[in-house]
């Protein structure tokens, strides 16, 4: 079935269409975009043009994946919010997966940019199932065991070699792979958000009077 991805938890926006089955997924078309703050600018154009790539349409689409973060309040809600948009719109299956598990294969430790000079992180063993995290912290707190992929910025500050890698098409679909090989094992689209949102209501309000 073809399966659409996104994901908008990185600076990095990434948007795909892939042909998936049980063995396997096969990419057709994917748009990986530097894009800042810029995701609700930027996604809906990308998503255009991996159909178009692909030549199919919207109606051809059996599912769709989302990376659920963590990641930045406002970016990470675009893709979220667009994927249920999608799938509610045409009856389709939504999955979310942690944007991390999409990072990199195999034995490894992710670490993604979190602001406030902070990492996003997770481990995982040897048959690249998470054992650790998602967590956010200090890269000077973590002391990652084997090989790090990420945001190779914060090399110097973890004291290790980071490989540079990014959310992919191909590692959504891996991450997704048991809930959409059973749809009805898919659990609501619940962003991650480790902290509470840079952007908060003010705690008092000054009286304004007028003459």
């Amino acid at each position: 079935m073809l399966v659409l991805a996104l994901d908008t938890a990185t600076p990095t926006l990434v948007a795909g269409l892939a042909r998936w089955s049980p063995g396997g997924a096969e990419v057709l078309a994917e748009r990986a975009l530097p894009s800042g703050t810029r995701h609700a600018e930027l996604l809906t154009g990308a998503v255009t043009e991996v159909l178009r790539d692909a030549g199919v349409g919207l109606s051809a689409v059996a599912a769709v994946v989302t990376g659920l973060g963590p990641g930045p309040f406002t970016g990470l809600r675009v893709g979220v919010v667009t994927a249920a948009a999608l799938a509610d719109a045409r009856g389709l299956p939504a999955v979310g997966v942690c944007s991390l598990d999409a990072v990199g294969s195999g034995a490894r430790t992710v670490v993604t940019d979190a602001r406030r000079r902070e990492v996003y992180w997770a481990a995982y063993g040897p048959d690249g199932a998470r054992s650790a995290g998602p967590g956010v912290a200090r890269p000077e707190e973590l002391a990652p065991a084997g090989p790090v992929v990420g945001d190779a910025r914060f090399a110097e500050r973890l004291g290790v070699e980071v490989t540079p890698a990014e959310v992919t098409t191909a590692g959504l679909l891996r991450a997704a792979a048991p809930q959409l090989a059973d749809p009805s094992s898919a659990g609501p689209l619940v962003p991650l958000y480790l902290r509470r949102p840079d952007a908060v209501p003010p705690a008092s309000f000054k009286p304004v009077t007028t003459a």
